[in-house]
């Protein structure tokens, strides 16, 4: 059994996957780095905490600019090649997060580093599926597991150094050595996976139903908002309510990481038993009803941790359950994907830096409410989904009825 596990690894396509892991875990370590060493590049930068929230916003668009160039290249370059020139570069930008002396010139690498992370992001998944074809879904759900052990890592990378003085520098040249050798591991790869195009082409026809492609904008818009907020700047809330010292409150943002990482290996067994409206359901549930119970009850250490780790494992299904559900619902054409996808996107870009204006006027409890008031709204585009979904049904019913007669 060994022999053949040993056999298989070394097989091509199995050396492209696990590069294809290693870059997804440089990702996730990099977007977990974040959240941790804010308030050290907020002093590094000589600007306040809540400013310096705009590096999500800016991180954003880097990464919706390079999503774009992906889409647009993997078809005409060398998939490899690109992809080990990209890492390289997002290990260069990398290792000047702690020595840039300003904010904007900060803002700058950030957008940098976002237009790479959404390069990889982009080619990463496109070269899996085109490894593995109709066999891919395994390895996908595998592939954004491994993002979220490195968005696991990244707290705890930061807690092992941030107690020495400047020690939170040293996470971000280590996080730059391993992504500039995963870089360096991929442009060894001599060949690179071949896209199939069909022998033609059928141009799409078919009605775009626009309401239900809004409402699935607004749901990943919402949640991945609420997802990044709280990740992003729960750190910041534990420390500056006296719940945790920079060490724990390091471990504080890992353990939410490490029950997201849970909650989506976990999910992928439930979503053969149940479908997504109900997997939807039982998780939104379980991420209003923790975020209630840190609104009614006093906030305390024991609570914060059990906010974290519950609505890290509630938050898990929510995004895969949503965009499968959109997928059941419209044609998922590459136009039609593209356009639920600006959901995620503006999201993340905007709803974190929201948060941290307000955290700056209001204090830091008020991420609580901003979260839960998300999710509410991620909630609500979820039920204008489904009865959306139920008008289109009755719709598509009705036009087949007086075809037939």
């Amino acid at each position: 059994m060994t022999s053949r596990l040993m056999t298989f690894l070394k097989t091509e396509r199995m050396r492209w996957t696990l590069m294809y892991y290693a870059f997804f875990v440089c990702l996730g370590l990099s977007v977990g780095l974040v959240g941790p060493t804010l308030p050290s590049l907020a002093a590094q930068t000589q600007t306040l905490v809540g400013d310096l929230g705009a590096v999500f916003s800016a991180s954003a668009v880097g990464a919706l600019l390079g999503t774009l160039l992906g889409g647009r290249l993997f078809d005409r370059v060398r998939g490899h090649r690109a992809l080990g020139i990209a890492q390289l570069l997002s290990a260069t930008l990398i290792a000047l997060y702690p020595v840039m002396p300003s904010a904007w010139l900060l803002l700058v690498v950030v957008v940098g580093k976002g237009l790479t992370d959404g390069f990889i992001n982009t080619g990463a998944n496109t070269l899996l599926v085109w490894t593995h074809k109709e066999k891919s879904s395994p390895y996908m759900n595998a592939l954004h597991f491994f993002f979220g052990l490195g968005a696991f890592l990244a707290p705890i990378l930061v807690a092992q150094v941030i107690e020495i003085p400047g020690g939170y520098r040293f996470a971000f040249w280590v996080l730059a050595s391993v992504s500039g050798l995963a870089g360096l591991a991929m442009l060894t790869l001599k060949k690179n996976p071949q896209h199939q195009r069909p022998a033609t082409t059928v141009e799409e026809t078919t009605r775009l139903n626009y309401p239900l492609v809004i409402a699935a904008m607004l749901f990943l818009f919402f949640y991945v908002g609420a997802e990044i907020a709280f990740s992003g700047w729960i750190y910041t809330y534990a420390r500056t309510l006296n719940l945790a010292d920079a060490t724990m409150a390091a471990y504080l943002t890992s353990g939410f990481w490490l029950t997201f990482t849970l909650g989506r290996l976990s999910s992928i067994p439930l979503a053969t038993r149940f479908k997504p409206p109900q997997l939807i359901v039982a998780a939104l549930t379980g991420c209003l009803s923790i975020l209630l119970v840190a609104l009614i009850v006093p906030m305390s250490s024991l609570l914060v941790w059990m906010l974290a780790l519950v609505l890290g494992l509630c938050m898990a299904p929510v995004w895969p359950s949503g965009f499968t559900l959109a997928g059941q619902s419209v044609r998922l054409t590459s136009r039609v994907s593209g356009l639920i996808l600006l959901g995620d996107s503006l999201g993340f870009m905007m709803l974190p830096w929201l948060v941290g204006q307000v955290l700056q006027g209001s204090g830091p409890q008020a991420l609580i409410y901003l979260v839960f008031g998300s999710l509410v709204f991620n909630l609500m585009a979820f039920v204008a989904i489904l009865r959306l979904r139920r008008t289109a049904s009755m719709v598509a019913t009705a036009e087949a009825a007086v075809l037939h007669e």
